[in-house]
């Protein structure tokens, strides 16, 4: 059952879920299932499939949260923030365009800020105007 409480430290571990799972995927240290995959290719074994599934169940729970708590213009609003924000951040020389290194870490910060906020958007809309997210239930089942 879900807390009725939500607080800064329930995004916080929203967030640190979000970024294991974008950095088990994928990051620039050589160290993730990406890479696994590619050093090895073609070999493909059980140990493989296995983390590859438990991956992409953690990606389904992920994006059809955020999907179903941000919609489309939810979605599109937040990409477009963190674009802005890298836009101010580099215009103020914080992040430099011509690193590649730094344009792939912000991206995947970009992703794990974005599906974090899409997991927990249904606990701050409903804080903040009183209105409840309720999924379809298929009364058939």
């Amino acid at each position: 059952m879900a807390a009725k409480e939500f607080t800064g430290l329930s995004f916080f571990v929203r967030l640190t879920f979000a970024i294991l799972l974008v950095g088990a995927s994928y990051n620039l240290e050589g160290v993730s299932y990406y890479h696994w995959l590619v050093q090895e290719f073609p070999d493909f074994g059980p140990e493989k499939a296995v983390v590859g599934v438990l991956l992409v169940i953690g990606w389904v729970i992920f994006l059809r949260a955020t999907f179903r708590s941000l919609g489309r213009v939810g979605l599109i609003l937040a990409l477009a923030f963190f674009g802005s924000l890298v836009w101010l951040f580099t215009s103020w020389g914080w992040i430099s365009p011509d690193s590649p290194r730094a344009v792939t870490y912000t991206s995947l910060g970009i992703l794990s800020a974005t599906l974090a906020i899409g997991m927990s958007w249904s606990y701050i809309r409903r804080r903040m105007s009183g209105q409840v997210d309720v999924d379809e239930v298929d009364e058939n089942t």
